[in-house]
């Protein structure tokens, strides 16, 4: 990893910390499904209540800290990620893609195509430590400082298996000179492929209690992000680097940010604020904002993400509503929604790839591979939606129950794309227990699973001999996950 001058010491605490909180891609997007074993335990609701769910519910609420004990809290879960990809039979089988006339002499009629062996490929690499740690401090004047330490976001997809393989003219060889189409291992024809993204945060925020029905709470949040790709430098002919060196024999610069350059580690920043409201003795309210988070560009990678290695975090909204229906029962009703939209190397689509000029028709530089306009996984927005059930049972045992449910952010036309990052999840259930130990520390569990859910679409770059029968792809994924905290 090559590690900036002037910043070699914060580079090594990020090392240190992105280390220790795995890789995975996770729940909600890229995101989990809450913070917190609690939290986790009701789907990730709790926004709106306040009843005391440890110090590092201020990662989802800031405002909550003025109803947490002043202790410290450090947490770890054990996640794993089933997924997989399956290749459809296609009629082109990597030949060229007649646009109306392909020929010698008018090329830009052809393109080349990329064909995607038949069968199921699994990923490997299917578990992931996630931790967390946070302590919150009482102040004189009755406001609160806490600091919570989190992994919440990252994907992670490792396609090793030997039956995977591709072939096509993106693959090599040329038509006209006779040429098969080329040939390779992985996905993407360039042998191993998969990304590893690891997100982590840590928050500084303040609350502060206006009245027994109003509380806020507001701080600044680092974010350290610490990226791999490999197995694609497949794409190098439609990079920006190439395309904007192109000689007239087809020949180009090479670049050499596009992928196997190992992680690159960079640094952000944002801030996050929210608002706690007592509307009754029994139901009360909450709504925070994280920030989009402006982050470093991955330089290792500037040929690969667009705006040149950007990958911003997206911001975040959440409201929650949060009732006692009885002395041992409360209900959390929860709405996120992440904006991956904004982050053009996470909302762009593939189909701007056609409009580079190294594709027929193609006049838009940009909309190359590394460009402002690059593509990227083409996500949409996400909205959550969550219900969280806490039954305290005795004064040592509370039982939580969840469900949550988000459509999915891929769009169908891109898997291609996404067998990089297949996050298709939709439902979670969960559930949680907390135990209080007699000298005053506590224990709390909680268990996620994520039923299997898959998307089918056709792949941009096989489109078949007649643009009516394209390759098919279809993303599959489940998930489990298992979290312990303790709290003194």
């Amino acid at each position: 990893m090559i590690v900036k001058k002037g910043r070699v010491a914060a580079s090594l605490v990020a090392i240190g910390a992105l280390v220790f909180s795995g890789s995975a891609l996770a729940t909600n997007g890229y995101f989990t499904h809450g913070v917190g074993a609690q939290s986790k335990g009701m789907a990730g609701t709790g926004v709106g209540s306040n009843a005391d769910m440890g110090a590092i519910m201020t990662a989802s609420n800031p405002a909550l800290g003025v109803f947490v004990d002043d202790s410290w809290e450090a947490g770890l879960s054990i996640f794993s990620p089933r997924r997989s990809y399956t290749a459809g039979p296609s009629t082109l089988n990597g030949g060229v893609i007649d646009l109306g006339g392909c020929s010698p002499t008018t090329p830009e009629f052809c393109l080349p195509s990329h064909t995607l062996s038949e069968g199921k490929i699994d990923s490997g690499s299917e578990w992931f430590p996630i931790p967390y740690v946070a302590k919150n401090w009482s102040l004189q004047n009755g406001a609160n400082i806490t600091g919570a330490f989190y992994g919440r976001g990252g994907m992670n997809t490792d396609w090793d298996d030997s039956a995977a393989s591709a072939v096509g003219y993106f693959c090599g060889g040329n038509p006209f000179a006779g040429d098969p189409p080329g040939t390779g291992q992985g996905p993407y024809c360039d042998g191993e492929a998969g990304v590893d993204l690891m997100q982590a945060f840590f928050s500084v925020t303040y609350s502060a209690q206006v009245n027994e029905n109003f509380a806020w709470g507001i701080g600044p949040v680092i974010a350290l992000q610490s990226f791999e790709a490999k197995g694609v430098q497949t794409f190098e002919q439609v990079t920006r680097t190439c395309v904007s060196t192109l000689q007239p024999d087809g020949s180009c610069t090479i670049p050499t940010s596009l992928s196997g350059n190992g992680h690159d580690t960079v640094f952000g920043f944002g801030f996050t604020g929210g608002i706690w409201v007592g509307l009754s003795d029994a139901v009360s309210f909450g709504l925070s904002y994280t920030s989009k988070m402006s982050m470093d560009e991955f330089d290792d990678y500037a040929d690969l993400y667009a705006e040149a290695g950007g990958f911003d975090i997206p911001a975040s909204i959440k409201a929650g509503v949060s009732f006692l229906a009885s002395d041992t029962l409360r209900i959390n009703f929860d709405i996120e929604n992440t904006g991956f939209d904004d982050v053009d190397s996470v909302g762009n689509g593939m189909i701007n790839l056609f409009s580079c000029p190294r594709v027929p028709g193609g006049t838009d530089l940009e909309s190359c591979l590394g460009g402002g306009n690059g593509a990227g996984f083409g996500w949409d927005d996400m909205t959550t939606y969550k219900i969280g059930f806490e039954w305290q049972r005795d004064e040592a045992n509370t039982w939580r129950f969840g469900y949550s449910y988000g459509e999915q952010p891929i769009q169908d036309e891109d898997v291609l794309f996404n067998i990089l990052a297949p996050g298709v999840m939709e439902q979670h259930i969960t559930f949680g227990l907390s135990h209080q130990t007699a000298g005053g520390s506590a224990w709390d569990f909680s268990l996620m699973y994520a039923p299997e859910k898959s998307i089918t679409g056709p792949s941009l770059f096989d489109p078949g001999v007649d643009f009516m029968s394209p390759q098919t792809i279809k993303l599959e994924m489940s998930q489990l996950e298992f979290e312990v905290a303790y709290t003194f």
